[in-house]
């Protein structure tokens, strides 16, 4: 049984983990805020470029004990590793591949989207500008993500 079937208050708490990858703390502060108040009530940690998205997501160095996130939210545009660069090497790595990612970015441009998808993105999203666009935004994904698709909850190695 789906839980976008079920009300809120009856749904069946499975706590997922998501990994928000943006070097704009605002953006991963409201994120984080936003799939909260969903309902789901995620568990969410932030990055705030490349570099540290590829060790959280190896679990090395600071982040050797940190969880497998179940999704990645991934802004393209970053210092030191951008997202691009986090997207290849997340999905040629046999161990992260199969990570849902969705590239949540500012850019509009379709051959970004066309890009992303050919790099193995999940889902592409453009940030809107609009407070209640992009809370709107953000609520859908978190209800499709943790509603309707099938995430990987599995044991921890």
């Amino acid at each position: 049984m789906k839980n976008h079937l079920i009300p809120p208050d009856k749904r069946v708490r499975v706590i997922s983990e998501v990994l928000l990858v943006d070097d704009n703390t605002g953006d991963t502060e409201l994120i984080s805020q936003l799939l909260k108040k969903t309902g789901w009530s995620p568990h969410t940690y932030s990055v705030s470029d490349g570099v540290e998205a590829m060790a959280f997501l190896r679990r090395i160095g600071k982040y050797s004990r940190a969880p497998r996130p179940h999704l990645v939210l991934l802004d393209l545009n970053m210092p030191r590793k951008n997202g691009w660069t986090v997207l290849v090497e997340a999905k040629t790595d046999v161990t992260l591949k199969t990570i849902p990612i969705v590239v949540f970015t500012t850019s509009e441009t379709m051959l970004d989207a066309e890009r992303c998808y050919e790099l193995g993105a999940n889902s592409y999203v453009s940030k809107p500008g609009n407070l209640e666009i992009y809370t709107s935004t953000v609520t859908t994904i978190g209800d499709y993500w943790f509603g309707i698709a099938s995430l990987e909850h599995r044991e921890e190695e």
